[in-house]
Protein backbone atom coordinates (compact mmCIF):
# COMPACT_ATOMS: atom_id res chain seq x y z
CA UNK A 1 0.00 0.00 0.00
CA UNK A 2 1.25 3.39 -1.05
CA UNK A 3 2.67 5.35 1.89
CA UNK A 4 1.87 8.87 2.78
CA UNK A 5 3.57 11.23 4.76
CA UNK A 6 3.40 10.70 8.59
CA UNK A 7 1.78 13.46 11.00
CA UNK A 8 2.14 12.32 14.55
CA UNK A 9 0.19 13.61 17.26
CA UNK A 10 1.10 14.88 20.83
CA UNK A 11 -0.23 12.77 23.96
CA UNK A 12 -4.19 11.81 25.13
CA UNK A 13 -4.88 14.00 21.27
CA UNK A 14 -6.39 11.46 19.35
CA UNK A 15 -9.83 11.27 21.63
CA UNK A 16 -11.35 13.32 19.04
CA UNK A 17 -10.67 11.32 16.18
CA UNK A 18 -11.46 8.50 18.02
CA UNK A 19 -14.75 9.87 18.61
CA UNK A 20 -14.75 10.28 14.19
CA UNK A 21 -14.61 14.51 14.35
CA UNK A 22 -13.10 15.08 10.93
CA UNK A 23 -11.04 18.33 11.75
CA UNK A 24 -7.57 17.49 13.90
CA UNK A 25 -6.36 20.87 15.26
CA UNK A 26 -2.65 22.27 14.50
CA UNK A 27 -2.16 22.57 18.22
CA UNK A 28 -2.31 18.27 18.45
CA UNK A 29 0.42 18.06 16.30
CA UNK A 30 3.70 16.37 17.55
CA UNK A 31 5.71 15.57 15.09
CA UNK A 32 5.63 16.22 11.05
CA UNK A 33 7.91 16.63 7.86
CA UNK A 34 8.34 20.22 7.84
CA UNK A 35 8.24 19.83 3.65
CA UNK A 36 4.64 18.94 3.82
CA UNK A 37 3.02 21.10 1.22
CA UNK A 38 -0.44 22.63 1.88
CA UNK A 39 -3.38 20.14 0.41
CA UNK A 40 -0.62 16.84 0.72
CA UNK A 41 -2.45 13.65 1.67
CA UNK A 42 -1.16 12.67 5.18
CA UNK A 43 -1.39 9.78 7.46
CA UNK A 44 -2.14 10.67 11.09
CA UNK A 45 -0.48 8.27 13.77
CA UNK A 46 -1.04 8.66 17.65
CA UNK A 47 2.04 9.47 20.10
CA UNK A 48 2.76 5.27 20.22
CA UNK A 49 2.61 5.68 16.48
CA UNK A 50 -0.73 3.74 15.79
CA UNK A 51 -2.96 4.68 12.58
CA UNK A 52 -5.98 6.76 13.18
CA UNK A 53 -6.72 8.53 10.28
CA UNK A 54 -6.10 9.72 6.80
CA UNK A 55 -6.62 13.41 5.08
CA UNK A 56 -5.43 16.65 4.04
CA UNK A 57 -2.53 18.73 5.34
CA UNK A 58 -3.17 22.43 5.44
CA UNK A 59 -0.88 25.18 7.45
CA UNK A 60 -3.42 26.85 9.81
CA UNK A 61 -5.33 26.56 12.71
CA UNK A 62 -6.97 23.28 11.74
CA UNK A 63 -4.10 21.02 10.07
CA UNK A 64 -6.07 18.19 8.89
CA UNK A 65 -9.72 17.56 7.72
CA UNK A 66 -10.22 13.72 7.70
CA UNK A 67 -10.55 11.60 4.41
CA UNK A 68 -11.25 8.40 6.03
CA UNK A 69 -10.84 7.20 9.29
CA UNK A 70 -9.53 3.44 7.06
CA UNK A 71 -5.75 3.06 6.03
CA UNK A 72 -6.76 3.11 2.59
CA UNK A 73 -5.38 5.12 -1.05
CA UNK A 74 -7.46 8.38 -1.89
CA UNK A 75 -7.50 7.30 -5.78
CA UNK A 76 -10.28 7.57 -8.10
CA UNK A 77 -11.89 4.15 -6.86
CA UNK A 78 -12.20 6.17 -3.44
CA UNK A 79 -13.89 9.24 -5.19
CA UNK A 80 -16.06 6.85 -6.76
CA UNK A 81 -17.18 5.55 -3.70
CA UNK A 82 -17.79 9.08 -1.63
CA UNK A 83 -19.75 10.11 -4.50
CA UNK A 84 -21.90 6.76 -5.14
CA UNK A 85 -22.82 7.12 -1.64
CA UNK A 86 -23.80 10.43 -1.51
CA UNK A 87 -25.75 9.24 -4.84
CA UNK A 88 -27.68 6.74 -2.87
CA UNK A 89 -28.53 8.85 -0.06
CA UNK A 90 -30.23 11.72 -2.31
CA UNK A 91 -32.26 8.39 -4.20
CA UNK A 92 -33.63 7.68 -0.86
CA UNK A 93 -34.44 11.19 -0.74
CA UNK A 94 -36.69 11.04 -3.33
CA UNK A 95 -34.22 13.80 -5.21
CA UNK A 96 -33.55 12.16 -8.16
CA UNK A 97 -35.87 11.41 -10.99
CA UNK A 98 -38.29 13.68 -9.28
CA UNK A 99 -40.63 15.47 -11.34
CA UNK A 100 -41.29 18.89 -9.56
CA UNK A 101 -37.54 19.18 -8.47
CA UNK A 102 -34.61 18.68 -10.30
CA UNK A 103 -31.88 20.84 -7.86
CA UNK A 104 -30.12 19.30 -4.93
CA UNK A 105 -26.90 19.32 -2.88
CA UNK A 106 -24.97 15.99 -4.08
CA UNK A 107 -21.70 16.64 -1.23
CA UNK A 108 -22.39 18.59 1.67
CA UNK A 109 -18.87 19.11 3.25
CA UNK A 110 -18.80 17.15 6.54
CA UNK A 111 -22.08 16.11 6.48
CA UNK A 112 -21.32 13.58 2.95
CA UNK A 113 -17.74 12.97 4.67
CA UNK A 114 -15.84 14.82 2.52
CA UNK A 115 -15.03 17.87 4.18
CA UNK A 116 -14.00 21.12 2.12
CA UNK A 117 -15.88 19.78 -0.83
CA UNK A 118 -19.40 21.12 -1.91
CA UNK A 119 -21.30 20.09 -4.82
CA UNK A 120 -25.05 21.28 -6.24
CA UNK A 121 -26.89 19.69 -9.05
CA UNK A 122 -29.17 21.97 -11.38
CA UNK A 123 -30.92 19.87 -13.70
CA UNK A 124 -27.87 18.06 -15.60
CA UNK A 125 -25.47 20.62 -14.51
CA UNK A 126 -22.71 19.86 -11.53
CA UNK A 127 -21.31 22.90 -9.93
CA UNK A 128 -17.93 22.14 -7.46
CA UNK A 129 -17.16 24.44 -5.14
CA UNK A 130 -13.52 23.57 -2.88
CA UNK A 131 -12.63 24.91 0.28
CA UNK A 132 -9.61 23.33 0.80
CA UNK A 133 -6.35 23.31 -1.36
CA UNK A 134 -6.54 19.25 -1.37
CA UNK A 135 -10.02 19.12 -2.35
CA UNK A 136 -9.25 21.04 -5.40
CA UNK A 137 -5.77 19.38 -6.03
CA UNK A 138 -8.40 15.92 -6.33
CA UNK A 139 -10.92 18.11 -9.13
CA UNK A 140 -10.50 15.86 -11.67
CA UNK A 141 -11.13 12.71 -9.63
CA UNK A 142 -14.09 14.32 -8.04
CA UNK A 143 -15.27 15.26 -11.94
CA UNK A 144 -14.93 11.88 -13.26
CA UNK A 145 -17.02 10.47 -9.95
CA UNK A 146 -20.02 12.61 -10.95
CA UNK A 147 -19.74 11.63 -14.78
CA UNK A 148 -19.20 8.22 -13.65
CA UNK A 149 -21.94 7.66 -11.31
CA UNK A 150 -24.48 10.68 -12.56
CA UNK A 151 -24.40 9.76 -16.16
CA UNK A 152 -27.70 12.76 -16.78
CA UNK A 153 -25.15 15.56 -15.86
CA UNK A 154 -23.85 17.02 -19.44
CA UNK A 155 -21.79 19.60 -17.71
CA UNK A 156 -19.51 20.23 -14.66
CA UNK A 157 -18.28 23.81 -13.82
CA UNK A 158 -15.47 24.20 -10.77
CA UNK A 159 -16.59 27.74 -8.49
CA UNK A 160 -13.55 27.24 -6.57
CA UNK A 161 -11.71 30.70 -6.26
CA UNK A 162 -13.50 32.89 -4.05
CA UNK A 163 -13.24 29.75 -1.53
CA UNK A 164 -9.57 28.93 -1.32
CA UNK A 165 -6.67 30.39 -0.06
CA UNK A 166 -5.93 33.74 -1.60
CA UNK A 167 -2.15 32.33 -2.66
CA UNK A 168 -3.16 29.63 -4.01
CA UNK A 169 -6.42 30.58 -5.71
CA UNK A 170 -4.27 33.33 -7.44
CA UNK A 171 -3.04 30.05 -9.23
CA UNK A 172 -6.25 28.84 -10.39
CA UNK A 173 -9.03 30.02 -11.60
CA UNK A 174 -13.25 29.16 -12.18
CA UNK A 175 -14.26 26.76 -15.53
CA UNK A 176 -16.02 24.22 -17.15
CA UNK A 177 -14.52 20.95 -16.65
CA UNK A 178 -17.02 19.26 -19.03
CA UNK A 179 -19.55 21.33 -20.99
CA UNK A 180 -19.99 25.21 -21.83
CA UNK A 181 -21.94 27.78 -20.65
CA UNK A 182 -25.74 27.64 -21.03
CA UNK A 183 -29.44 28.40 -19.54
CA UNK A 184 -30.40 26.60 -16.57
CA UNK A 185 -33.76 26.33 -15.17
CA UNK A 186 -33.93 25.09 -11.64
CA UNK A 187 -37.41 23.71 -10.74
CA UNK A 188 -38.03 23.27 -7.27
CA UNK A 189 -41.67 21.64 -5.80
CA UNK A 190 -42.44 23.06 -9.59
CA UNK A 191 -41.45 26.72 -8.71
CA UNK A 192 -38.71 27.65 -11.81
CA UNK A 193 -35.22 29.25 -10.97
CA UNK A 194 -32.61 30.82 -13.61
CA UNK A 195 -29.55 29.87 -12.32
CA UNK A 196 -26.47 31.73 -12.58
CA UNK A 197 -23.69 29.65 -12.05
CA UNK A 198 -21.00 31.94 -13.02
CA UNK A 199 -21.86 35.01 -10.98
CA UNK A 200 -24.35 34.63 -9.01
CA UNK A 201 -24.28 34.12 -5.11
CA UNK A 202 -23.08 31.02 -3.79
CA UNK A 203 -22.91 27.67 -6.99
CA UNK A 204 -25.95 29.63 -8.25
CA UNK A 205 -29.19 29.54 -5.57
CA UNK A 206 -29.34 28.64 -1.62
CA UNK A 207 -30.48 25.31 -1.96
CA UNK A 208 -30.72 25.37 2.05
CA UNK A 209 -34.10 26.77 2.18
CA UNK A 210 -36.29 24.35 -0.25
CA UNK A 211 -38.01 22.87 2.92
CA UNK A 212 -38.51 26.23 4.41
CA UNK A 213 -39.69 28.04 1.01
CA UNK A 214 -41.95 25.30 0.86
CA UNK A 215 -43.69 25.64 4.48
CA UNK A 216 -43.78 29.53 3.89
CA UNK A 217 -46.53 27.80 1.32
CA UNK A 218 -48.72 27.02 4.20
CA UNK A 219 -48.98 30.65 5.81
CA UNK A 220 -49.13 32.79 2.69
CA UNK A 221 -52.41 32.03 1.69
CA UNK A 222 -54.38 35.93 0.62
CA UNK A 223 -51.75 37.51 2.91
CA UNK A 224 -49.36 40.42 2.47
CA UNK A 225 -45.70 39.09 2.28
CA UNK A 226 -42.38 41.14 2.54
CA UNK A 227 -39.09 39.22 1.86
CA UNK A 228 -35.93 40.53 2.79
CA UNK A 229 -32.64 40.27 1.66
CA UNK A 230 -34.72 38.12 -1.26
CA UNK A 231 -31.46 37.58 -3.36
CA UNK A 232 -33.27 35.35 -6.14
CA UNK A 233 -36.53 35.56 -4.86
CA UNK A 234 -37.22 32.30 -3.62
CA UNK A 235 -39.64 32.71 -0.88
CA UNK A 236 -41.59 35.51 -3.20
CA UNK A 237 -42.29 33.08 -6.07
CA UNK A 238 -43.11 30.63 -3.29
CA UNK A 239 -45.42 32.51 -1.91
CA UNK A 240 -47.04 34.04 -5.49
CA UNK A 241 -47.45 30.58 -6.65
CA UNK A 242 -49.51 29.71 -3.48
CA UNK A 243 -52.20 32.95 -3.62
CA UNK A 244 -50.28 35.76 -1.51
CA UNK A 245 -52.36 39.00 -1.87
CA UNK A 246 -49.22 40.71 -2.34
CA UNK A 247 -45.85 40.14 -2.27
CA UNK A 248 -42.60 43.27 -1.64
CA UNK A 249 -38.99 41.78 -2.19
CA UNK A 250 -36.24 43.72 -0.81
CA UNK A 251 -32.82 43.50 -1.51
CA UNK A 252 -29.44 46.30 -1.54
CA UNK A 253 -28.62 44.68 -5.19
CA UNK A 254 -29.56 45.99 -8.47
CA UNK A 255 -28.16 42.65 -10.20
CA UNK A 256 -30.11 40.67 -7.64
CA UNK A 257 -33.43 43.13 -8.56
CA UNK A 258 -32.71 42.32 -12.20
CA UNK A 259 -32.87 37.96 -11.57
CA UNK A 260 -36.19 38.38 -9.14
CA UNK A 261 -37.58 40.13 -12.46
CA UNK A 262 -36.33 37.46 -14.59
CA UNK A 263 -37.32 34.11 -12.21
CA UNK A 264 -41.01 36.66 -11.90
CA UNK A 265 -41.30 36.45 -15.66
CA UNK A 266 -40.46 32.57 -15.92
CA UNK A 267 -42.85 31.58 -13.27
CA UNK A 268 -45.89 34.41 -14.15
CA UNK A 269 -46.02 34.58 -18.39
CA UNK A 270 -49.08 34.92 -18.61
CA UNK A 271 -50.49 35.94 -15.51
CA UNK A 272 -50.71 39.14 -13.41
CA UNK A 273 -49.19 39.18 -9.99
CA UNK A 274 -48.88 41.82 -7.65
CA UNK A 275 -45.11 42.20 -6.48
CA UNK A 276 -42.56 44.67 -5.53
CA UNK A 277 -39.13 44.89 -5.95
CA UNK A 278 -36.92 47.71 -3.73
CA UNK A 279 -33.43 48.11 -4.11
CA UNK A 280 -32.32 49.42 -1.07
CA UNK A 281 -30.74 48.03 2.39
CA UNK A 282 -33.37 46.30 4.22
CA UNK A 283 -32.39 48.48 7.79
CA UNK A 284 -32.68 51.68 5.63
CA UNK A 285 -35.91 50.37 4.21
CA UNK A 286 -37.14 49.41 7.68
CA UNK A 287 -36.17 53.50 8.86
CA UNK A 288 -38.23 54.93 5.96
CA UNK A 289 -41.07 53.07 5.72
CA UNK A 290 -44.04 52.62 7.38
CA UNK A 291 -45.64 49.62 5.91
CA UNK A 292 -46.73 46.71 7.88
CA UNK A 293 -47.36 43.06 7.10
CA UNK A 294 -49.00 39.80 7.24
CA UNK A 295 -46.13 37.77 6.79
CA UNK A 296 -42.40 38.82 7.39
CA UNK A 297 -39.00 36.73 6.40
CA UNK A 298 -36.26 37.74 7.31
CA UNK A 299 -32.93 35.89 5.87
CA UNK A 300 -29.98 37.41 6.54
CA UNK A 301 -26.17 37.05 4.98
CA UNK A 302 -24.10 35.41 7.77
CA UNK A 303 -23.75 38.44 10.05
CA UNK A 304 -21.09 36.79 11.17
CA UNK A 305 -17.57 34.48 9.72
CA UNK A 306 -15.92 34.45 12.80
CA UNK A 307 -16.00 34.39 16.58
CA UNK A 308 -14.29 37.98 16.80
CA UNK A 309 -17.61 39.37 14.98
CA UNK A 310 -19.84 37.66 16.56
CA UNK A 311 -21.11 40.64 19.04
CA UNK A 312 -21.72 42.57 16.92
CA UNK A 313 -23.72 39.95 14.81
CA UNK A 314 -25.62 39.03 17.67
CA UNK A 315 -26.75 42.97 17.91
CA UNK A 316 -27.68 43.29 14.19
CA UNK A 317 -29.70 40.12 14.47
CA UNK A 318 -31.13 41.56 17.47
CA UNK A 319 -32.29 45.24 15.66
CA UNK A 320 -33.36 43.24 12.67
CA UNK A 321 -35.95 40.94 14.28
CA UNK A 322 -37.14 44.03 16.61
CA UNK A 323 -37.84 45.80 13.35
CA UNK A 324 -39.40 42.88 12.09
CA UNK A 325 -41.80 42.44 15.11
CA UNK A 326 -42.80 46.18 14.80
CA UNK A 327 -43.57 45.95 11.14
CA UNK A 328 -45.69 42.95 11.52
CA UNK A 329 -49.33 43.09 11.73
CA UNK A 330 -51.44 41.47 14.80
CA UNK A 331 -52.07 37.80 13.99
CA UNK A 332 -49.01 37.82 11.29
CA UNK A 333 -46.10 35.16 10.64
CA UNK A 334 -42.61 36.13 11.02
CA UNK A 335 -40.24 33.28 9.28
CA UNK A 336 -35.98 34.25 10.18
CA UNK A 337 -32.95 32.79 10.41
CA UNK A 338 -29.48 32.77 10.58
CA UNK A 339 -26.89 31.13 8.73
CA UNK A 340 -24.22 32.35 10.70
CA UNK A 341 -22.04 28.97 12.38
CA UNK A 342 -20.28 30.75 15.21
CA UNK A 343 -24.05 31.90 16.10
CA UNK A 344 -25.65 28.72 17.58
CA UNK A 345 -29.56 28.07 17.81
CA UNK A 346 -29.37 28.92 21.60
CA UNK A 347 -28.06 32.29 21.18
CA UNK A 348 -30.40 33.00 18.18
CA UNK A 349 -33.08 32.11 19.68
CA UNK A 350 -32.36 34.03 22.84
CA UNK A 351 -31.38 37.12 20.38
CA UNK A 352 -34.72 36.77 19.15
CA UNK A 353 -36.73 36.58 22.30
CA UNK A 354 -34.65 39.70 23.26
CA UNK A 355 -36.02 41.47 20.03
CA UNK A 356 -39.82 40.48 21.11
CA UNK A 357 -39.28 41.81 24.49
CA UNK A 358 -38.12 44.65 22.83
CA UNK A 359 -40.44 45.40 20.58
CA UNK A 360 -43.25 44.70 23.21
CA UNK A 361 -45.12 41.63 20.88
CA UNK A 362 -46.82 38.25 22.05
CA UNK A 363 -44.95 35.98 20.48
CA UNK A 364 -45.65 32.01 20.03
CA UNK A 365 -42.90 29.72 18.34
CA UNK A 366 -45.14 27.38 15.92
CA UNK A 367 -41.65 25.87 14.36
CA UNK A 368 -38.04 25.19 14.81
CA UNK A 369 -36.23 25.48 11.38
CA UNK A 370 -32.95 24.21 10.05
CA UNK A 371 -31.12 22.97 6.86
CA UNK A 372 -32.99 19.73 4.68
CA UNK A 373 -31.60 16.44 4.42
CA UNK A 374 -29.56 16.79 1.15
CA UNK A 375 -27.90 19.10 3.89
CA UNK A 376 -26.95 16.65 6.45
CA UNK A 377 -25.20 17.19 9.40
CA UNK A 378 -22.56 14.68 10.54
CA UNK A 379 -23.55 13.29 13.93
CA UNK A 380 -19.98 13.51 14.84
CA UNK A 381 -19.72 17.08 13.87
CA UNK A 382 -22.64 19.23 15.56
CA UNK A 383 -20.62 22.00 13.89
CA UNK A 384 -22.07 21.47 10.65
CA UNK A 385 -25.78 22.38 11.92
CA UNK A 386 -25.12 25.78 10.08
CA UNK A 387 -28.80 26.78 9.94
CA UNK A 388 -31.52 28.18 11.90
CA UNK A 389 -34.78 29.62 11.90
CA UNK A 390 -37.82 29.97 13.68
CA UNK A 391 -41.03 30.26 12.48
CA UNK A 392 -43.14 32.59 14.63
CA UNK A 393 -46.92 34.09 15.34
CA UNK A 394 -46.85 37.41 16.29
CA UNK A 395 -49.72 38.57 18.62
Amino acid sequence: MLTYPIIQLKKDKERSVQRFHPWIFSGALHAFDVNLNDGDIVNVTDSKSDFLCVGHFFKGSIAVKILSFKEEIINQDFWNQKIQKAFQLRKTLGLIDNKTTNCFRLIHAEGDNCPGLIVDVYDTTAVIQCHTIGMHKAIQEIKNAIQSELQFIDTIYDKSTAYLPKEYAETSSNSYLLGTSKEIIALENKNKFLIDIEHGQKTGFFLDQRDNRNLLTKYCADKSVLNTYCYSGGFSIYALNNMAKEVVSIDSSKTVMELVAKNIAANFKNKTVKHTTICDDVFHFFKISDLNFDVIILDPPAFAKNIAKRHNAVQAYKRLNAEGFKRINKGGILFTFSCSQVVDKELFYSTVLSAAIEANRDVKILHYLSQPADHPINIFHPEGAYLKGLVLYVC
